[in-house]
């Protein structure tokens, strides 16, 4: 039997509307209708608030007290799930922060079962690392930095469905080998790199079309050396994640990005750490101690003391902040949340939008913007 949602306030994706009806059925949306035009006999429910495609990240590293580096096993991964379903999370990206080969497989492995599963909101894996630039690694561990082998490209590719994600630095991939994981379909972003303009420009041509949490872990913008910051904002085709906790890069420099490049290649993505949905106040990750404090994440001993260490944030509140602090309309930020990443990934047509056709996971919000319900694939929380 078909559902019938009413929400006081409904964003398909493109725009607000008010007075229609989505009719769900078997996991997807079976109509977006005037709420006066739908059959009388179908059971319906009036909802409080607006009701939003549910929000897309593709970073999401932890939550729930979970670590995906620490638990990468199928319930792992579901428990990282439910703590970032709680902000109005419908579909993630499991995040494996650099780390061994073995371990890499092993995180393969545990998406490809966790697909098999049905984990609600599951999408794929990214991988972020080792192939990086440990002059600009973070938190990442600098003794497992490496370059990229043909045993590595064969774990890369080897996720039997979903997507899989994986940043690297340019200057660090041999050419040939960053078109060989976009010829077997695998999403390359840059990140935590050094790169000149150049050199990114040269990786775009390849097929590269993601910059991982722009401004962070990357040279800044110079007049005379645009670097990858300014390779990002020029290109028309890629797109760009944004960590709005506003911890992670200023205020100013988010609008001036979101304004370079326009907010339909800006997408809102969390990075977001095990603390997530939890009242920790401290975990250890990879032998060093994150403390978290005033909705930051850093490290706590040792020369690199006080590094950002991912983030503490949730997409609601990225959403939130993004309207609040960066001057960017309701809608325009719930498809940065949204519709955005799910170009990103290539799932345009199955998510991001509330349209016949589409899959039913969505969020319902209040007047503050606080997550009321979230449904993935028709089914409520």
């Amino acid at each position: 039997m078909p559902q019938v949602l009413i929400p006081e306030r409904l964003f398909d994706g493109e725009k607000l509307l008010s007075r229609h009806a989505v009719v769900v059925e078997g996991g997807r949306i079976q109509a977006v209708l005037p709420a006066n035009a739908v059959d009388t006999v179908l059971p319906r429910r009036h909802l409080e608030g607006l009701l939003a495609p549910g929000f897309i990240d593709v970073q999401v590293n932890g939550g729930g007290g979970v670590q995906f580096n620490d638990v990468t096993t199928p319930d792992g991964i579901a428990a990282i799930g439910a703590a970032h379903r709680r902000f109005g999370t419908t579909g993630y990206m499991v995040t494996l922060i650099t780390d061994t080969r073995a371990k890499t497989e092993e995180a393969v492995a545990a998406v490809n079962a966790g697909l098999a599963m049905g984990l609600p909101g599951l999408l794929g894996i990214h991988i972020e690392g080792p192939f990086l630039n440990v002059e600009r690694r973070g938190v990442h561990a600098a003794a497992m930095i490496r370059t990229l082998e043909p045993k590595d490209l064969a774990i890369l590719t080897s996720l039997v469905a979903g997507r899989t994600l994986v940043t690297l630095a340019p200057e660090k991939v041999a050419p040939a080998d960053i078109r060989r994981l976009v010829e077997a379909g695998v999403i390359v972003a840059a990140g935590h790199t050094a790169s000149d303009y150049e050199t990114v420009r040269q990786a775009l041509a390849l097929g590269l079309t993601g910059f991982t949490h722009l401004y962070n872990a990357m040279p800044p913008l110079a007049g005379r050396d645009p670097g990858p910051v300014g390779a990002a904002l020029e290109d028309r085709a890629s797109w760009c994640g944004l960590i709005v906790d506003l911890h992670h890069v200023s205020a100013a420099s988010l609008k001036v990005a979101i304004a370079a490049k326009g907010p339909e290649r800006m997408m809102l993505v969390t990075d977001a750490m095990a603390t997530v949905g939890t009242d920790l106040t401290e975990f250890t990750f990879q032998g060093q101690l994150i403390m978290r404090a005033g909705g930051r994440l850093t490290t706590a001993e040792g020369r690199a003391a006080g590094t950002l260490a991912g983030s503490d944030l949730d997409m609601a509140t990225a959403v939130r902040n993004t309207v609040a602090h960066l001057g960017v309309k309701l809608e325009q930020a719930l498809a940065m949340a949204g519709r955005v990443p799910a170009a990103f990934l290539r799932l345009d047509g199955e998510l991001g939008r509330i349209a016949p056709g589409y899959r039913a996971s969505m969020v319902l919000l209040d007047a503050e913007l606080q997550v009321q319900e979230t449904w993935i694939d028709g089914k409520g929380s």
